[in-house]
């Protein structure tokens, strides 16, 4: 199975492959698709859309684990990461790509063990489970990570629906 994890955001979206056979979690691609804030907010939405389309043609994951949105206090900002989340639905429902859903307690929980972790520690077990020379930079590659090894470590029907 082939999963794709993505970490949502408008300045910078994670993004990670992820093969997943029996019990042995393969990273195949990880990195990051970045807008700049000198730009429309259009055009940096069409950026993602276009750049993640290009991925999802590419590796033809089975499955898109999208983390949820957590914001308590910059509602401006919860603003723009739900508009480009929401990009990122789309290009997946275009692609007739299942997506899966999950807040980052469920992440921390499935990843480290524990739903308060902190990043440190998920980022040093992203590093362990995939057998990674270092923790990829920046946090939105880590975090793409462990949404696709959470969706790994789930139930396959836990939160899957079709595109």
């Amino acid at each position: 199975m082939r999963i794709m994890g993505i970490d949502p955001g408008l300045a910078i979206v994670g993004y990670a492959i992820i093969d997943k056979a029996g019990n042995s979690l393969r990273p195949r691609d990880y990195g990051c698709i970045r807008t700049s804030a000198d730009i429309p907010l259009a055009e940096r939405l069409q950026a993602i859309y276009q750049e993640l389309g290009l991925l999802l043609e590419k590796w033809q994951p089975e499955c898109m684990a999208v983390e949820q949105l957590f914001f308590n206090r910059n509602v401006t900002n919860a603003f723009s990461v739900g508009q480009a989340r929401g990009v990122c639905l789309l290009t997946a429902a275009q692609a007739q790509c299942a997506v899966a859903e999950y807040t980052p307690l469920q992440v921390k929980q499935a990843v480290v063990g524990n739903g308060r972790a902190a990043k440190q520690q998920v980022a040093a077990m992203v590093k362990t489970i995939l057998n990674l020379r270092e923790i990829p930079r920046p946090d939105d590659v880590t975090d793409a990570l462990a949404v696709a090894i959470c969706h790994c470590n789930r139930p396959a029907a836990l939160g899957l629906r079709r595109g």
